[in-house]
């Protein structure tokens, strides 16, 4: 016989704000929408952008440690120009895209 665990719900802690700033978070819902389902998205938000940030960070570590055991650096004059000639041709893709 086979079975098929199924998951159940788990609930966030609650969270104890002044009447103002739950009015204001109130005000702030879109058509339809529940505060529940406001927390939910803000929490997956803030999840996701801590988990790219630990990613952004481990890589940084990563390559300062190639950098240390290889003796091999960039000079940061030729990275910030690098990065500039990117943003320049992403706006001028974009200023393109809009004419």
């Amino acid at each position: 016989m086979q079975y098929i665990a199924i998951m159940k719900t788990a609930t966030i802690p609650f969270v104890r704000v002044d009447p103002e700033f739950r009015a204001e978070v109130e005000s702030v819902l879109g058509r339809g929408e529940t505060l529940s389902e406001l927390v939910e998205a803000s929490v997956r938000a803030g999840v996701q952008h801590r988990r790219v940030q630990a990613e952004f960070i481990a890589r940084g570590m990563r390559s300062r440690d190639e950098a240390h055991r290889t003796g091999e650096y960039v000079d940061a004059d030729t990275v910030i120009e690098q990065l500039q000639r990117k943003l320049d041709e992403a706006r001028n893709r974009t200023a393109k895209t809009q004419e």
